[in-house]
């Protein structure tokens, strides 16, 4: 159960700040080498709790749920300059 809320809180805090990709932030506060490696790895895995939550409320299983969370990590994660 405090997965369960601390998820949904994850879910309400990090949809907007989800807007803007991870690289666009990480260029945004101009990191490199190790700390921008560090900083979209975890923005990655932030996005993918994220998406895997959106999933599960959108009640999506199988096929259509893999679907789904690889665009909406994609899309957050954004594309490389």
């Amino acid at each position: 159960m405090k997965s369960l809320i601390t998820l949904a809180v994850l879910v309400a805090f990090a949809g907007p700040a989800l807007a803007d990709s991870c690289v666009a932030n990480a260029d945004a506060k101009k990191l490199a080498g190790a700390a921008r490696t560090s900083f979209l790895g975890k923005c990655e895995r932030d996005a993918q709790t994220a998406c895997d939550a959106r999933a599960a409320t959108k009640k999506l299983a199988g096929a259509a749920k893999t679907s789904f969370t690889t665009k909406c990590v994609k899309d957050s994660v954004g594309a490389a300059p």
